[in-house]
């Protein structure tokens, strides 16, 4: 009876010890691979957070699971399910870079389209200005030549960091930029009774 009982303890110390050597031996990949995953995800996350933040929550969610697994010391699912969950996190990468360079090609028509008439335009409203506040000039009767000469002040500086959002590649701060000049610049000539800059041929409303 002695021998069958230490037998079976002997038995059962065995079986622990092979799963305990089978549980080391797959922590390694595992945690290779978990690593992979996280690493892919890190580089994925800020395109995807601001381009396809819906698709970016799901493979989190899916990263979360895995990282429990391993916590839970399920290394077999990790080694098992990792290379799928890398293949997401990579087509992740991929939507949110394409839909990142579709963004960016419409933010610099929008840009282009926005700023290709405002260097005429600025000129137009600063020599209309400067002819107002000649003396002598009936034009400028009922029009308050100081306060449009600050409101356009105040356009171009907004255009000059405008100017500098586009350049350091901050597109989106560039076109909401330029469309707020466009519109100062618009408020500036209806002020000085000037016509839309912009249109065909820019003249003094009579």
């Amino acid at each position: 009876m002695t021998s069958l009982l230490g037998f079976t303890r002997n038995s059962i110390i065995l079986a622990a010890a092979i799963m305990f050597a089978g549980c080391a031996d797959n922590m390694e990949p595992a945690q290779k691979m978990l690593a992979q995953v996280q690493t892919a995800m890190s580089a994925a996350r800020a395109d995807a957070q601001k381009y396809v933040p819906d698709k970016l929550k799901d493979v989190e969610g899916s990263v979360a699971r895995l990282q429990s697994a391993f916590d839970g010391k399920d290394y077999a699912t990790v080694i098992t399910a990792g290379p799928a969950m890398l293949a997401d996190v990579k087509d992740l990468a991929t939507a949110a870079a394409a839909k990142k360079t579709d963004v960016t090609q419409t933010l610099n028509a929008e840009w282009s389209k926005i700023t290709a008439a405002l260097p005429a335009q600025v000129g137009a409203i600063q020599q209309r200005i400067n002819d107002l506040g000649k003396r002598g000039n009936k034009q400028a009767k009922g029009i308050d030549v100081p306060a449009a000469q600050a409101a356009f002040t105040d356009a171009t500086g907004r255009w000059s960091t405008a100017q500098a959002a586009f350049a350091a590649g901050n597109l989106e701060d560039a076109v909401s930029g330029a469309k707020d000049v466009k519109s100062k610049l618009a408020a500036v000539a209806d002020a000085i009774k000037l016509q839309a800059p912009g249109s065909a041929t820019t003249a003094v409303a009579k």
